[in-house]
C-alpha cells in the first residue's frame, strides 16, 4: 500500500480519498474547508495543514480543484510542493482544466505529472466507479494504476502531458450536446401525447440510444436513480457544465476550429445558469427548454 497526499476534499475528491482509505492506502488530506477535513478525518484520514505538509513524503499525490488558477497556484506558487514528495513519487492532477495549463504545469514540476480528469460525476465518485481519462507518461500511468483502480472502473492512456484534459473537453461537449437534444426530443413527445415511458422504452434502444438516455433520463420514471428523479440534485451540477462547456470552446479554438454545437450548447447552460439553474444536475435544462 502507499502513501497518498491529497488536495481538495470537496463533493468529488472527498469520496475518491475515502476509496483511497477503504482500498488500505495511508492518506494524508487537505482541504481549504474546515467540515471537508473533520469528513475526511472521520472516514479514517490524516490531516495536513497545508498542501505542503501533504505532499511530505507521499508516494503520489492528487488534486482535486476547482479550475486552472487553483493547480497553477498550488503547483507553481506553493514553495516545494513537488519537491516535498519521496522521490519517484507521481503526481496526479484530477482536476479538470485548460489544456494549456495542464501542459504547463506538468513542464514545470520535478516529478513525472499526469494530468486525470474524470467523468462519473458525485455518484461514481463516491461508488469508486469513475473513469479517469489521463495524460502523460506511460510509465508514470503504469505506475499509478494501484492509485486509480482504488477510485475508479475505466482507466484509459490518452497520451501525452494534456491529453487528457483533451478527452474530457471532447466528451462534455459530446454529453451536453446529446443531453440537450434528448431533452427537446421528451418535450416534444410529451407535447403530441407520446408519454415519456412510450420513448424511452423506444429509443433506449433503437438508434438514439445514449448514456443522456439510459443512465441520466431527464424526465421522472424511466430511470429511477436518474436526478430527474430527486428534482434535479445534482450528480453533475449545471455550473460545472457550463466551465467544461466553456474549456471545450478554448480548445477547440486551440485547435483552429468552429466546434458550433458546442457553441450552442454553452449558450443553452449559460442561460440555465444565468436564471438560477447552476445548482441543479446538468439534465435539469429539461425544465428550462419547457418554458421555451
Amino acid at each position: 500500500m502507499a502513501r497518498v497526499g491529497f488536495i481538495g476534499l470537496g463533493n468529488m475528491g472527498g469520496h475518491m480519498a475515502r476509496n483511497l482509505l477503504k482500498a488500505g492506502h495511508e492518506v494524508i488530506g487537505f482541504d481549504l474547508s474546515a467540515s471537508a477535513l473533520e469528513a475526511f478525518v472521520a472516514a479514517g484520514g490524516k490531516p495536513a495543514r497545508s498542501g505542503v505538509e501533504a505532499a511530505q513524503g507521499a508516494e503520489f499525490l492528487v488534486t482535486m480543484l476547482p479550475a486552472g488558477q487553483h493547480v497553477r497556484d498550488t503547483y507553481l506558487t506553493q514553495s516545494g510542493l513537488a519537491a516535498a514528495t519521496a522521490p519517484g513519487a507521481i503526481l496526479i492532477d484530477s482536476s479538470t482544466i485548460d489544456v494549456a495549463t495542464a501542459r504547463e504545469v506538468a513542464a514545470a514540476m520535478p516529478r513525472p505529472m499526469l494530468d486525470a480528469p474524470v467523468s462519473g460525476g458525485t455518484m461514481g465518485a463516491e461508488n469508486g466507479t469513475l473513469a479517469f481519462m489521463v495524460g502523460g507518461p506511460k510509465d508514470a500511468f503504469d505506475k499509478a494504476q494501484p492509485i486509480f483502480q482504488a477510485m475508479g472502473k475505466t482507466i484509459v492512456h490518452c497520451g501525452g502531458p494534456g491529453n487528457g484534459q483533451v478527452v474530457k473537453a471532447c466528451n462534455n461537449m459530446m454529453l451536453a450536446v446529446t443531453m440537450i437534444g434528448t431533452c427537446e426530443a421528451f418535450i416534444m413527445a410529451e407535447n403530441l401525447g407520446v408519454s415519456a415511458q412510450t420513448l424511452f422504452d423506444v429509443t433506449s434502444k433503437a438508434t438514439a440510444q445514449s448514456w443522456a438516455i439510459t443512465s441520466y433520463c431527464p424526465v421522472p420514471g424511466p430511470v429511477p436513480t436518474s436526478p430527474a428523479n430527486r428534482g434535479y440534485t445534482p450528480g453533475f451540477a449545471a455550473a460545472l457544465m457550463h466551465k467544461d462547456l466553456g474549456l471545450a470552446q478554448q480548445a477547440a479554438a486551440d485547435a483552429n476550429m468552429q466546434a458550433s454545437m458546442g457553441a450552442q450548447a454553452l449558450a443553452f447552460y449559460q442561460r440555465f445558469v444565468a436564471e438560477g439553474g447552476g445548482g441543479k444536475d446538468f439534465s435539469g435544462i429539461i425544465e428550462m427548454l419547457r418554458k421555451g
